[in-house]
């Protein structure tokens, strides 16, 4: 009897195995392995063309990589990536909380704002912002439709290469930012909001507490991509005499004549950049993804197991 009721739980227990989507094998594909060999023969094909033709000047590449205005420039981009990411992003989710906004003047003005600066190009906006004194000469606190003048300042002494290129790069990405938050706060429950509002919470402490902190999942991904464009927009800034890692590359072969190996120095360093971007995206969707993905571990773990009562009765015993 024993003997029966054990081979009926691990045959119950193979039949779930062999069920459940979890436990199944793919077949091998040898189409695939097949893709694999051709690809590594053309990458690898053209890797050695690229290490070994002489155009590309390695050796000069080398020598600039980490030459000091190289580096210079890079903190440039950086420090501009960093600080013009962070003010748009702020200013983003203020343009995103108004465009949600019951507030018909509120939710206008963002939708104003956001329609201009995502539709005219990022270049044109450093260009005009570095240009700017010639529409306001000054730039002065007045009271409206007098002469009557509290302050003034010069706007050539406000705006320089570094403050035209934060503007730019801000405001623009502040417009992208903004829809990028208002997608992820309306992919939360609306559940969500109604139930802060039963418990009396105010709609910034909703926000910061309970309906943010979801939407970061849905925000994270575009933002991570919106982090590494804004790495590669800041080269635009070059355009109004800004010394960014671009520009710092185009002094030198402006000089030297190496346009090819100059240039790829600066290609290297926005590829170690966006690499290190890309890694830290990942981590930061795992730690914001935590209970939300299915793997096959934890399907394997909740399956049913077998009944402990299952057993098979013999012909004789009935």
């Amino acid at each position: 009897m024993s003997h029966f009721s054990h081979k009926t739980r691990a045959t119950d227990k193979a039949d779930v195995q062999q069920r459940d989507v979890a436990y199944a094998r793919s077949a091998p594909v040898w189409g695939r392995w097949f893709s694999w060999i051709v690809v590594l023969i053309i990458g690898s094909n053209f890797l050695w063309i690229v290490a070994t033709n002489p155009g590309f000047e390695w050796q000069v590449v080398l020598q600039w990589f980490t030459e000091a205005s190289v580096l210079q420039g890079l903190k440039v981009t950086l420090g501009l990536t960093a600080v013009s990411m962070v003010l748009g992003t702020l200013l983003g989710l203020l343009l995103a909380v108004w465009r949600l906004s019951d507030n018909r003047l509120l939710s206008g003005i963002a939708s104003l704002y956001i329609w201009f600066f995502r539709g005219t190009p990022l270049l044109v906006q450093l260009i005009f912002w570095y240009n700017l004194s010639t529409l306001f000469p000054a730039i002065s606190l007045t009271l409206p439709w007098t002469s009557l003048t509290w302050a003034s300042w010069n706007t050539n002494d406000l705006i320089t290469p570094l403050t035209a290129a934060i503007a730019g790069l801000a405001l623009n990405e502040a417009a992208y930012m903004a829809e990028i938050i208002r997608a992820g706060l309306l992919s939360v429950d609306n559940g969500q909001t109604e139930t802060t509002q039963a418990f009396g919470m105010s709609r910034t402490r909703a926000l910061r507490r309970i309906i943010i902190p979801q939407a970061m999942r849905a925000i994270i991904p575009p933002s991570g991509n919106q982090l590494i464009s804004m790495i590669k927009a800041t080269s635009l800034v070059s355009v109004i005499a800004m010394g960014d890692l671009l520009y710092s590359v185009q002094a030198v072969y402006n000089r030297t004549f190496e346009i090819v190996p100059m240039l790829m120095v600066a290609v290297i360093w926005y590829l170690l950049i966006t690499s290190v971007l890309n890694v830290g995206q990942s981590a930061i969707e795992r730690y914001y993804a935590r209970g939300t993905r299915r793997t096959v571990e934890n399907v394997k773990a909740r399956a049913p197991a077998p009944r402990s009562d299952a057993r098979l009765v013999r012909k004789e015993e009935v």
